[in-house]
């Protein structure tokens, strides 16, 4: 294993843009990154498995031909280089045949969650621009009510169900088209994707993506998840998010490694199964997956242990009693990566690089960044004092992000890019999340992050997820609150509540405890798996405001 201080120090942009990519800085094309260069006889990109059952693989030659087949298809309805052409699809093989099929063209391609409604899909379509939308029959009546919807390719269902008067059969058209298209070659700052932030407030903001993103994509591939030729490869993110369409999608295929999709919903029994099926190695999710599994560990450890290599974890903070878990009860290591859509993934306890890992941790800045934590004048902050998580960007060649389309990026202050985050460095160089700032509690002159009292709270037997807030107190100015989700075996009462408030108080302290104690089925979660806490938050607000008149 290579040494991380090392890796770092030595880390050198040109060189690896020369290892990593086919084309010159000035002449890219996503397609040929992702496919092209590894089209070789009978050589894998796509492992595909079906909520029935049902599976097939994919050679990168046969992409190679449809993405070809679809680029012509493109280029006749006028779609050109530079535009935006979205899909609405689950994962199957069509999503990557869009995907690289856009690519080949020079064209951006723009993911639509599944589980999105028509407003929110009309809010990305208007505010990109898209000259075309690719929809399976499932979702194509969601078009339906969107204003100014593009034109709709569907990929049909049994015997031609779901394409509608005015549609366009995706496989109809495929066979209508050769299968060679030269790639259109673009500049290293030009778009490839376009993804929209799922922030917490407002509309969500465009973000283009830039081919030199690919590097750093790859990067992470290869420092943080230690992806290997010889491991078999499944992140569990969808693709209509960053994380599955930079980390399933691009990284893995720009490596020459082939991806797994499963097209049904998790469940632990398909988790366990795939796992075993195709004999993977190297995992990637969410901390919600891993919570569910560990919640079933008496069915998952039989079935799991001591076949994962390595597993990686985005998209929130892992609690210390998951990482645990991962060691004692499945032999593997878990490690926590943090990152941003505007980022890609830059803070991480590294699979490949040798360095400290301190539970609850982050990690540290991946080679080709530099990760520092900033007070309220943007001042850098020593370890120990809580911050602002910021991207120095003159000393980050591999940060990429160039802003909102045609928006201001109040992010950007002088040389740093402020990422919203509060968190703090440690004594070793590592850097612990503490929360959103917008999360961050305030008691009694005290500041509280959720994510260490959640952590405690989740290290009780009775508990399989939590979520924490402040809640508006006049004396106080906020206390802490507790929603939490009971394991099917306990009971909701005042005295658990009470045994869980005690059990945080003697793990934390006597001012980060949560005063109240609510029991939920369920928390509110983005469809990527993040909880919200700011709706929780919102409705504390509205009780405490109905209240007071």
């Amino acid at each position: 294993m290579r040494d991380y201080l090392t890796a770092a120090r030595k880390f050198d942009y040109s060189n690896v843009a020369a290892t990593t990519l086919t084309g010159s800085l000035e002449a890219l094309n996503a397609c040929v990154e992702c496919c092209d260069r590894h089209a070789l006889p009978g050589r894998i990109a796509l492992f595909w498995e079906g909520r029935d059952g049902s599976s097939a693989s994919y050679t990168f030659c046969e992409l190679q031909a449809q993405a070809a087949r679809f680029a012509n298809f493109l280029h006749a309805q006028g779609v050109r280089p530079g535009d935006c052409v979205a899909g609405l699809l689950p994962r199957n093989v069509e999503l990557l045949i869009t995907i690289l099929g856009t690519w080949r063209l020079g064209a951006v391609y723009q993911p639509l969650f599944t589980a999105f409604g028509p407003k929110a899909i009309e809010h990305r379509l208007s505010s990109s621009g898209a000259k075309l939308v690719v929809s399976d029959a499932t979702n194509r009546a969601k078009l339906d009510v969107v204003a100014g919807a593009p034109l709709v390719v569907t990929v049909a269902g049994t015997k031609g169900q779901g394409i509608q008067r005015g549609d366009f059969s995706f496989w109809a058209e495929l066979e209508r088209y050769e299968a060679e298209f030269e790639p259109v070659m673009r500049g290293i700052d030009d778009p490839f994707l376009m993804m929209f932030t799922s922030g917490t407030t407002g509309l969500a903001k465009p973000v283009p993506v830039p081919l030199k993103a690919i590097l750093a994509f790859v990067g992470y591939m290869r420092e943080a998840v230690d992806l290997r030729p010889e491991d078999a490869f499944w992140n569990l993110a969808d693709p209509g998010w960053a994380y599955g369409l930079y980390y399933a999608v691009t990284g893995p295929l720009a490596m020459g490694h082939p991806t797994t999709f499963y097209e049904g919903p998790f469940t632990v029994e398909s988790t366990c199964r795939i796992i075993r099926k195709y004999g993977i190695s190297n995992l990637a999710g969410s901390p919600t997956a891993y919570r569910l599994l560990l919640a079933a560990k008496k069915q998952v450890e039989p079935m799991l242990k001591g076949r994962l290599r390595a597993v990686s974890s985005a998209g929130e903070p892992l609690s210390p009693e998951v990482i645990r878990w991962f060691d004692d009860g499945l032999a593997t290591t878990i490690h926590d990566h943090y990152g941003q859509t505007e980022l890609g993934m830059v803070l991480c306890n590294h699979h490949a690089l040798a360095h400290p890992v301190r539970i609850g941790a982050a990690g540290f800045a991946i080679p080709g960044h530099r990760v520092v934590v900033l007070d309220e004048q943007n001042r850098e902050l020593p370890p120990g004092q809580p911050g602002i998580l910021a991207l120095d960007r003159p000393r980050s060649p591999l940060f990429w992000f160039p802003g909102y389309q045609d928006m201001p990026t109040k992010a950007f202050v002088g040389d740093y890019y402020l990422s919203g985050d509060t968190v703090e460095l440690n004594e070793d160089g590592s850097i612990s999340f503490v929360g959103r700032s917008d999360d961050v509690i305030t008691t009694s002159g005290y500041r509280v992050g959720p994510f260490d009292v959640e952590s405690a709270l989740i290290e009780h037997p009775a508990v399989i997820e939590a979520a924490v807030i402040g809640k508006p107190d006049p004396e106080r100015t906020e206390l802490v609150k507790a929603f939490v989700v009971l394991q099917p075996q306990f009971r909701a009462d005042a005295a658990l509540a009470e045994e869980l408030k005690q059990h945080v108080r003697k793990r934390l302290s006597a001012h980060a405890y949560p005063r109240e104690v609510e029991f939920v089925s369920e928390l509110p979660k983005t469809p990527s798996g993040k909880i919200q806490r700011f709706l929780l938050r919102n409705q504390e607000i509205a009780k405490a405001q109905v209240a007071a008149n």
